[in-house]
């Protein structure tokens, strides 16, 4: 269940920054590319960015007038063309990627920039998310743009920006941490760029979000070198504003404790609990022994570490009982999967107290992902 209204809200708040700072703020669609609401989210957002040609001619299709933007580690030859066709800024991930490609998608027109790597890590706990890890596959550092200009001349005479994404689900210090160290190391070709990308992972519409030191960053930028400044947020739009709707399927008393069989599989539906790791919110529990009734939650597949979490509540749980995922938009619809079988969640919209089915899946769709 997608909630438009507080969707709306959160592009509320991402649209004042954009009022207030000039920045351009992008849907990430890896995130959150549920396009039947691409109509209003292009009301209030610049446009969207791309990992890839699918995602590119999703945009293109679902938001079409908006700014397209596409960064891959590595493009394939067979795709450029079309990708330089519907796109209007393309990143490269490297100078080898950037000499391949960088005059054709200059000549079509393209706006082309280059990954950077800042070297500074801010994150605590989950390297598979950090970009800035020892031997990251991910942007260029400073070393390797020096020696890049050195072997390909024509190198800053190809770029329009620099872009770097070095956050994940962060607050603003470490975006200003991070610009600090982009400014001392590659401020001397800034001054010669169109723009500069911050990247994703800025947590803009979460509660306790630091909205002023953003836009500090965003102003420093902007009055430093002239440039303009792209962010481009995924979890911030739709950031709680989604749910899942799940059914008990059977109640299991252990030795070891009480378990519960959801609809809902960990492993096919939010697979992030077990990629992360993390517990995602279930409305009206509590942490395991806080209420009354504990419950281990798990899903129906054979893999045994199809585990959602501990959870407890004030009564006891029985069969048929509807439970609710929280914070269920972001990276859920677009990590899914169908392994043993298991069927997709149909997808509503809700607007108020009107809920419209948006898509619905059956056995034809798990045949043709075969």
């Amino acid at each position: 269940m997608i909630d438009s209204e507080k969707l709306a809200q959160n592009l509320s708040v991402l649209k004042g920054v954009s009022d207030r700072t000039g920045v351009h703020v992008l849907l990430a669609q890896k995130c959150f590319s549920c396009y039947g609401l691409y109509p209003m989210i292009g009301e209030s957002l610049a446009g969207a960015t791309a990992s890839g040609l699918f995602e590119a001619r999703l945009c293109h299709e679902e938001m079409p007038g908006k700014q397209n933007h596409v960064f891959s580690p590595a493009f394939k030859a067979e795709d450029i063309d079309e990708i330089v066709s519907i796109c209007d800024h393309i990143v490269f991930n490297s100078v080898r990627q950037l000499s391949l490609y960088g005059k054709k998608a200059k000549d079509a027109g393209c706006q082309v920039g280059l990954r950077i790597n800042p070297e500074k890590s801010t994150q605590e706990g989950h390297a598979i998310y950090d970009p800035c890890a020892p031997g990251s596959r991910l942007g260029v550092t400073i070393s390797e743009f020096r020696k890049g200009i050195e072997s390909f001349p024509e190198m800053l005479s190809l770029l329009d920006g620099l872009h770097f994404h070095t956050l994940c689900e962060q607050n603003s210090d470490a975006l200003e941490v991070t610009l600090e160290v982009v400014d001392a190391n590659f401020g001397e070709y800034l001054k010669d760029m169109k723009w500069i990308n911050f990247g994703g992972g800025h947590h803009i519409t979460r509660e306790d979000y630091d909205i002023a030191t953003l836009e500090k960053c965003i102003l420093k930028m902007k009055s430093k070198y002239g440039l303009e400044v792209y962010v481009e947020p995924g979890e911030a739009v739709a950031l709680n504003a989604g749910y899942l709707y799940t059914t008990v399927l059977e109640v299991q008393h252990h030795d070891s404790g009480d378990v519960v069989i959801l609809d809902t599989s960990a492993a096919c539906h939010m697979p992030d609990v077990i990629e992360m790791p993390y517990r995602p919110p279930l409305r009206d529990s509590g942490q395991p022994g806080e209420k009354a009734y504990t419950y281990r939650f798990g899903g129906p597949t054979c893999l045994a570490g199809d585990i959602i979490g501990e959870y407890s509540f004030d009564h006891e749980l029985k069969e048929g009982d509807i439970l609710v995922f929280e914070d269920m938009a972001i990276y859920s619809m677009v990590k899914n999967n169908t392994f043993n079988g298991m069927p997709l969640p149909s997808i509503y919209i809700q607007n108020g107290e009107n809920v419209e089915l948006w898509k619905s899946f059956s056995y034809k769709d798990f045949k043709i992902r075969i």
